[in-house]
């Protein structure tokens, strides 16, 4: 019937509405460093099943088909996309990126990451009144493990498996200040996104694995380099257009199951 049109093409209006408000997300964050892009996953609704297949009829024969009409679709999910970034070459000390797989773990509030821990692909740190680094964003999230700056080091230099060197005045030797460790999941596609730049852990994320940079698998530190946002802005246009003309196909499904109805409704006239 014509109402099982008008509602299958509204499930499609309504999902591709969803659809838009996550390439609308991508394309804003097109300039934010180490954003993942996102894409929606769909999948078709129940059927009315009206014939099944394999029927027999009186003669043995049976239909190699059956009837089936869709009642539409449904958003699924959001799929991140975790793939690399570029670099971009900064010359800032404090610019970290990773090269490969991991995050950043920093300290959030408890009801925000689980055990107090959320994770990101920004490395663009600065460092607090009490010398420790932190994010450069946001609330300025603090490194975890900790890293703390000497108030009189005059440089800092930052090896691609993660030490921090501190060049102390009177001292020949940058000093060691600790390692900046990063993270990773078995499945980073179950990070639950809490705004902000940052990932908190889930029940379909796994447990947080954590070592040092280059290792068990890990990237490595850039120094001076932040990875920039993976959203490809050609293909984020393309599913633009491609979205608006399925939009205007379930406009035209509705309009044309309403002037069915119409003329349904004007036949005893």
């Amino acid at each position: 019937m014509a109402v099982t049109a008008l509602n299958a093409a509204a499930s499609g209006l309504s999902a591709l509405t969803t659809r838009l408000e996550v390439i609308s997300n991508n394309i804003a964050n097109v300039n934010t460093p180490g954003f993942k892009a996102s894409r929606a996953s769909f999948a078709d609704l129940l059927y009315q099943e009206k014939a099944l297949p394999g029927t027999e009829n009186s003669n043995g024969d049976r239909n190699p088909t059956g009837l089936y009409v869709g009642l539409g679709v449904r958003v699924t999910g959001t799929q991140l996309d975790f793939a690399q970034g570029s670099l971009r070459n900064t010359g800032r000390e404090l610019d970290i990126a990773i090269e490969g797989r991991g995050f950043f773990k920093v300290q959030v509030e408890d009801e925000r990451g689980a055990n107090g821990a959320a994770y990101t692909r920004a490395g663009t740190f600065a460092i607090n009144e009490d010398g420790e680094l932190v994010l450069a964003f946001g609330d300025g999230r603090i490194l975890d493990p900790p890293v703390t700056i000497p108030d009189e080091a005059t440089g800092i230099s930052i090896s691609s498996t993660g030490e921090v060197f501190a060049q102390i005045p009177g001292s020949e030797e940058p000093q060691s200040q600790g390692t900046i460790q990063i993270a990773n999941f078995i499945n980073p596609q179950g990070l639950r996104q809490i705004g902000e730049n940052l990932y908190a852990q889930s029940a379909a994320s796994g447990d947080e694995i954590v070592g040092d940079p280059g290792q068990d698998g890990l990237g490595n530190l850039v120094q001076g380099h932040v990875e920039t946002s993976n959203v490809d802005p050609t293909i984020e246009l393309i599913e633009l257009i491609r979205t608006q003309r399925a939009y205007e196909m379930n406009s035209q499904t509705i309009r044309a199951a309403d002037e069915t109805l119409q003329a349904i409704s004007q036949l005893r006239r």
